[in-house]
């Protein structure tokens, strides 16, 4: 069974990792980087940077998740 996370909860997911991305080690960035990116493609007329369509829903779980675990 998918869980389903509000447009809200993500967009508050992502205000909460904002002020911490440059606390967090490079390590914890790039972990972060690799579940929201598939594929960056290099051409010579531009970029393509291709999301994972679930990426965002499990980044806001795993910070939800870290949230709740600290109330």
């Amino acid at each position: 069974r998918k869980h389903v996370i509000e447009e809200s909860t993500v967009a508050d997911a992502l205000r909460q990792l904002d002020p911490l991305w440059d606390e967090l080690f490079p390590a914890e960035q790039a972990r972060i980087v690799q579940l929201l990116i598939e594929r960056v493609v290099l051409a010579e007329d531009g970029i393509e940077v291709r999301f994972r369509p679930d990426g965002l829903n499990a980044l806001a779980t795993e910070l939800e998740e870290k949230e709740c675990a600290n109330d």
